[in-house]
């Protein structure tokens, strides 16, 4: 895990003081920060997050899946240093197919948020990974537009598990014009098998339900030397797994993914650079 050898704290605040700008007590209504933490090192919190976690005045909110379980997007900002402000809350997010149970939960977060907002308080809401890729902030910024549709949301970018992941693993995510899905296994096989025959490199995101399954897959296609797997990563319990067949059997961590290079995809010829269809990519347009 990198180490957090971080520009002096006090340094990073005279630095973005101006962008951050005041209070948001002192204009009326709060603003909603969705604050990326990375995936797991604090040495990724990037100096615009470490800024407003800094803050005394902020309140930070953060998503549990249990009422029982720690928040481990709270820990990796402890981890780092940062003191816990005096206000805090945490949100339920639980893991569940429920559509209704999840609106539910989803409406309680942003009313609490709403609540919040409506003190002149700035609330900022810690993501692990990045706010803007599949992350529980995509929803309660969703829900609580709905419920104020003048309400001043900020996002704030960091580092991805798979960008993470892939620098831990020194293997590159793209060279060149490859050709990248990002998607959850929940997908399901057949449609992680149409994928191989059209990108280079797959990010399976959330593996675990499925992960025999796809570990069948990558055997048939001869594609598990080329698989790695990465659970947490960042984190003090990062697991790397370059022998992905050795999981099959084994749980693993919702917070996991595999990576997947396709290097004998067919491809067309490069025009311009960019690269030709292959002929039952022609064939596939003609039929439709």
């Amino acid at each position: 895990m990198t180490e957090l050898h971080a520009v002096q704290p006090t340094t990073v605040r005279a630095e973005l003081v101006e962008a951050l700008g005041p209070a948001q007590g002192d204009r009326g209504k709060g603003r909603l920060f969705g604050v990326s933490l990375g995936p797991g090192d604090p040495g990724l919190i990037t100096r615009r997050a470490w800024a407003l976690l800094e803050r005394p005045d902020a309140v930070w909110t953060y998503p549990v899946r249990s009422l029982r379980k720690e928040s481990y997007v709270l820990d990796i900002a402890l981890r780092a240093g940062l003191a816990l402000p005096e206000k805090h809350q945490a949100l339920l997010f639980p893991m569940t197919h429920d559509v209704e149970k999840l609106a539910r939960h989803w409406l309680k977060a942003a009313e609490t948020v709403r609540d919040l907002l409506a003190t002149g308080k700035d609330v900022l809401f810690l993501v692990e990974g990045d706010a803007s890729t599949y992350a529980s902030f995509c929803y309660l910024a969703r829900v609580l537009r709905e419920l104020d549709s003048e309400a001043r949301i900020d996002i704030v970018p960091g580092v991805t598990s798979f960008n993470a992941a892939c620098a831990r693993l020194q293997m590159p995510l793209s060279e060149q014009d490859d050709t990248i899905a990002i998607v959850p296994a929940a997908y399901g096989i057949a449609a992680v098998e149409k994928m191989l025959d059209d990108f280079d490199t797959l990010v399976l995101m959330k593996v675990k339900p499925l992960l025999d399954d796809l570990i069948d897959l990558l055997d048939r296609r001869g594609l598990l030397a080329h698989s790695r797997f990465i659970e947490k990563a960042g984190s003090p319990v990062e697991r790397i797994v370059h022998d992905v067949a050795e999981l099959k059997g084994t749980k693993v961590n919702y917070l996991s993914l595999l990576l997947v290079k396709n290097p004998n995809r067919e491809r067309g010829e490069m025009i311009r650079g960019c690269r030709k269809k292959t002929t039952i990519e022609l064939e596939e347009e003609n039929q439709e």
